[in-house]
């Protein structure tokens, strides 16, 4: 018997059904991609939020919804 043909998985205890094995090979599978991609640098890393500074830019604002002209501080508690 070779290594290819000795079964990956070998379900020692129980009896799992299919939907148990298709999650634990999920899970396996899932931590293996990860562990490759930790290795392999995993592409370029993002910054957190709070160093990221883009965090700081205002939006524009909504021309159309902020209530303009006198009596706009009174409009502005008003629900839409």
């Amino acid at each position: 018997m070779t290594a290819d043909d000795k079964p990956f998985l070998q379900i020692v205890r129980g009896d799992p059904g299919p939907e148990e094995i298709a999650a634990l090979v999920a899970v396996l599978t899932a931590r293996a991609r990860a562990a490759a991609a930790a290795r392999d640098g995993g592409g370029p890393a993002r910054p957190s939020r709070w160093s990221d500074r883009a965090r700081l830019v205002r939006a524009a604002p909504a021309d159309d919804l902020r209530p303009r002209g006198a009596g706009a501080w009174r409009a502005s508690a008003l629900p839409r």
